[in-house]
């Protein structure tokens, strides 16, 4: 039986396809305050602005192609069950070819109506337009979970965290919460591998390997060494 691998993933690994990150020094993300383009009260103030915001990063990310951090955790799938929690957007996990991925932060392809939560519908091309409105008749929204609004999937990614025997943390800062909250529920004892250039502020203590490589170097070298250990 594979031993099971939770890698928490954020916008570093991103940001090496080229796609911009929102945590810039600044407080910009792509020239917009964060809170007029990533937040329900942005919506309600200029719902065009958003779409169109997001109509672009959803451009972007098309454009964009997998680096090998994330062709690495493909392979790494060869040796291990493989569980992806992202807090990107973007679908550039699944492009490389993983599995198994769960998005917190919900998906740049994707539409969803403003008032029936329920209702997401994939995106053929790169656009929301307004005025463009679900089967029930209000308003489409990127299916994007905002500041100040609820991650659906956390708890199930609490779960696999959970029951996993390693974890990875690649390109995030574990400033944005719930999502770096994740490192606590994976059980005491178990291998903890954080990969970012710059090594995050943790708490959690036991079995934790810092990684300050970026993830097209970083990643690829620990897959390697955790194959070669499950093949041993």
């Amino acid at each position: 039986m594979k031993k099971k691998v939770v890698v928490l993933t954020g916008a570093g690994i991103s940001a090496e396809s080229g796609l911009a990150t929102f945590r810039a020094v600044d407080g910009l993300w792509e020239n917009h305050r964060v809170e007029d383009v990533a937040s329900p009260e942005g919506w309600a103030a200029n719902p065009q602005l958003v779409l169109e915001f997001y109509n672009q990063r959803r451009a972007a990310a098309r454009a964009a192609q997998p680096n090998a951090g994330h062709r690495a955790l493909v392979e790494l799938e060869q040796g291990y069950e493989v569980v992806i929690v992202t807090q990107n957007v973007d679908d550039l996990h699944e492009r490389a070819g993983s599995s198994r991925v769960i998005h917190l932060h919900g998906l740049l392809r994707e539409a969803r109506s403003t008032r029936y939560e329920e209702l997401v519908y994939p995106l053929e091309g790169d656009r929301i337009e307004w005025g463009q409105l679900c089967e029930r008749g209000s308003q489409l929204r990127p299916n994007i979970v905002w500041f100040g609004e609820p991650v659906p999937l956390m708890e199930r990614a609490m779960e696999e965290a959970a029951t996993a025997d390693l974890m990875l943390v690649v390109g995030t800062s574990l400033q944005v919460y719930p999502a770096a909250n994740l490192v606590h529920y994976l059980p005491a004892g178990r291998p903890l591998y954080v990969i970012d250039p710059s090594q995050p502020a943790l708490t959690r203590r036991g079995q934790v390997h810092f990684v300050t490589e970026p993830a097209t170097t970083g990643v690829p070298r620990v897959v390697g060494e955790l194959l070669g250990a499950a093949q041993s």
